[in-house]
């Protein structure tokens, strides 16, 4: 009787202490990871799918999801593919395995397989919102944990999205090509894991990106043994028993998962590892509503007045071909729907907009909002994007609100 209490109150410290850090840590999904678990083909939770049209800014896709409602809602995943790619045949892999661990994942189609980084890593964000404020999932996702996950020109997305939404918990740039530059401003955790024989995207070319990276990022790079560009589009364990562990610990704010990274505890297939151990993910505390006081940038000296106003930049060129950007900004006062006007210059033409509607009428251009972006409020400003055929000029832009 006596060695079936001492087993009883072992029993019962252990529930405890498991509940205990469930309590600390609102966000912990699963049972306490091992080294088997996380290199397992599936987590504990059953999973299903459901498919995503295009549109909402970005080309479809497709959404995985745990089944289970029972402990509250998951961070989100989004997942984009690299250049010429397509999700559904290169990277669909990921979807139910990561789910299976807890995480409402988003695959995405891209709205045009030739789209560049900058591209990309705008529909990831396109994504996430319509994953987190319009999906049918949308119940089971806690908005305030978003991630990204790209390949290739697709982990230069991944990077790109990172400097455009310092919200996000985590990216993952997976051999990433990022022509429009270096990732210089990103402070969202960051882990670029290149191949060792990958001759498209280098292991120099990745160390170089990951040590422009701000020293006060959280971040980890890593180099494969053995593998060349295309080791995303396969799935593999080696990839999962790495990644998984950077989500927990970043999305979910689940030190459990230090173990496997702060130091590696397996090296097995790993050429070479540098981080910023011990990572210090976000504190457990329950998301804000309130606004914050400080404006999360400096206003220009003088604000626009007027209903809105818009810039322009060119992303990238290249013969016979461009990529721009579109700016949006209110003045002084919220905008509830806005159009951007400009004129093509000779031998210019407008193929393709993401984030916005086209219309055209001879050289004279109409972008107009999508249902999710037109209502901006005082001094707010969204984006659109698009690829023209011709040489890229100056822009003269004109802005009006109904």
């Amino acid at each position: 009787m006596a060695v079936i209490a001492v087993v009883l109150g072992l029993v019962a410290v252990t529930v405890a202490a498991q509940s205990a850090s469930a309590a600390d840590n609102p966000y912990q999904r699963g049972p306490d990871p091992t080294l088997a678990s996380v290199s397992a083909q599936r987590g504990t939770f059953a999973t299903a799918q459901v498919a995503v049209p295009a549109g909402d800014g970005f080309g479809g896709g497709m959404i995985y999801y745990p089944t289970d409602t029972s402990q509250g809602t998951f961070g989100a995943v989004a997942i984009v593919p690299g250049y010429t790619a397509r999700f559904s045949v290169e990277e669909a892999w990921m979807g139910h395995w990561l789910a299976s661990f807890g995480f409402v994942v988003i695959g995405v189609e891209t709205n045009s397989t030739n789209d560049f980084d900058t591209a990309r890593g705008t529909q990831l964000l396109a994504a996430l919102d319509y994953l987190t404020q319009r999906s049918s999932v949308r119940d089971r996702v806690d908005a305030s944990r978003q991630s990204v996950v790209g390949h290739s020109m697709g982990g230069g997305g991944a990077l790109y999205a990172a400097g455009q939404r310092a919200s996000l918990k985590a990216a993952v740039g997976l051999a990433p090509y990022k022509p429009s530059g270096n990732p210089t401003n990103v402070r969202v955790p960051t882990m670029i894991i290149s191949g060792q024989n990958d001759t498209v995207v280098t292991p120099s070319y990745a160390t170089g990106l990951y040590n422009t990276l701000p020293a006060t990022t959280e971040s980890a790079y890593m180099e494969f043994t053995g593998a060349d560009h295309l080791f995303p589009t396969r799935a593999n364990t080696l990839e999962m028993r790495i990644l998984i562990p950077w989500l927990k610990i970043f999305v979910d704010s689940d030190n459990r998962y230090s173990q496997f990274l702060c130091p590696l505890q397996d090296s097995t297939g790993i050429r070479g590892y540098r981080s910023t151990c011990p990572f210090l993910p976000n504190p457990t505390t329950s998301p804000s509503t309130t606004a914050p006081t400080t404006p999360p940038t400096t206003p220009p000296t003088t604000p626009p007045t007027g209903a809105c106003s818009a810039t322009y930049r060119t992303v990238n060129s290249w013969p016979g071909g461009f990529q721009g950007e579109v700016t949006v900004s209110a003045g002084s006062t919220p905008v509830d729907g806005w159009a951007v006007r400009w004129t093509l210059a000779s031998g210019q033409a407008v193929t393709q907009v993401w984030n916005g509607a086209l219309s055209v009428s001879g050289s004279a251009v109409t972008v107009r909002n999508t249902t999710y972006n037109g209502s901006l409020g005082a001094n707010a400003s969204t984006t659109f994007g698009f690829l023209a055929s011709g040489s890229p000029t100056p822009v003269s832009l004109t802005c009006t609100s109904p």
